[in-house]
């Protein structure tokens, strides 16, 4: 402590140093967390999308429910930061963003589930975080550690086990589906890696509001060939609860949080977490689908998390640094 005229007391360089890391350290923790939420909520996606796609075209679907999150968003981005503008240097950038993460890849992904098998589009689903950690090294939007390498090998190495367990590794499926699927991968790879830098420009909410609703369009084409598939009949009230759950959630709330966590964390270890997401949406296919669960999936899940854990070990990042 340092004695201040008149007798108070003031925190000395070294303790405001010990503060400033602690706090620090706590917001990390809390992105952490928030992150960990947002992959529940995805995994939670996958069961409720499975369910309302067997009365609804998919990218029909999608279209709805990033739609109506985009016009939910704008709203929120107008009360809460008082506009709704993008400068004009940044509209191409965040345009090419939502065409990429959330255009062209629910057009790939949707379109690929019916040319492929379920092991392959899952496998292929789980290695967009190493996707991710390569694409934003080359980019300068992160760095690539040893620590986070290994934890993507152990992590990959985790839901390669839950595929196993669950699907098995038939090879029977047409290629082009599997392409699909990673092409999908990599354009959400793109879209963490490249919204990186322009977090340093834009609040999360301004960001992914406009990256959603540049995304719509690029769903729009599919959208409309689909549309006379759509029988309105089919409408329910489980499925109007299903379709507000994925727009508001797992669309809205958690795409912000994401960009939130990124501009804290960076986009590769925030992307570690979606290792997790096949390891939810396994339990609540259980739990809400009677799909069953088998020890492999458990095994598979305990290595993912310890692959997460690798890659955000400060001890480990300085012993193989």
């Amino acid at each position: 402590m340092i004695r201040e005229p008149g007798g108070t007391d003031r925190p000395g360089p070294a303790a405001g140093l010990a503060g400033g890391a602690e706090s620090s350290a706590s917001v990390r923790l809390g992105a952490e967390v928030a992150t960990l939420l947002v992959m529940v909520t995805w995994g939670a996606n996958v069961v409720a999308v499975k369910a309302a796609i067997a009365e609804v075209p998919p990218i029909v679907f999608a279209f709805g429910r990033f739609g109506t999150a985009f016009l939910v968003m704008l709203a929120f981005l107008r009360w809460r930061e008082g506009s709704v503008s993008l400068p004009r240097r940044d509209v191409l950038p965040i345009a090419l963003l939502g065409l990429a993460g959330f255009g062209l890849y629910q057009d790939l992904w949707a379109s690929a589930l019916g040319q492929t098998t379920a092991a392959n589009s899952a496998l292929l689903t789980a290695a967009t975080p190493v996707s991710t950690m390569l694409i934003a090294a080359a980019v300068g939007s992160d760095t690539l550690s040893p620590a986070k390498a290994i934890g993507a090998a152990v992590a990959f190495g985790g839901a390669v086990g839950i595929v196993a367990a669950t699907h098995g590794f038939g090879l029977t499926g047409a290629s082009g589906g599997d392409l699909m699927t990673l092409l999908a991968t990599v354009c959400w790879a793109c879209y963490v890696a490249y919204g990186a830098p322009i977090l340093r420009r834009h609040s999360p909410l301004r960001t992914a509001t406009w990256a959603i609703g540049f995304g719509c369009l690029g769903m729009l084409p599919l959208a409309l060939l689909e549309a006379p598939q759509f029988d309105p009949s089919h409408v329910s009230l489980g499925l109007i609860g299903l379709f507000a759950f994925c727009a508001m959630l797992p669309a809205a709330a958690a795409n912000v949080v994401v960009f939130s966590a990124i501009k804290v964390l960076g986009p590769t270890r925030v992307m570690f977490f979606q290792f997790l997401v096949p390891a939810f949406a396994v339990v609540m296919a259980a739990v809400f689908l009677g799909e069953a669960i088998v020890p492999g999936q458990i095994v598979g899940g305990a290595v993912i998390v310890l692959g997460i854990l690798i890659a955000r070990s400060r001890r480990l990042a300085r012993a193989v640094g």
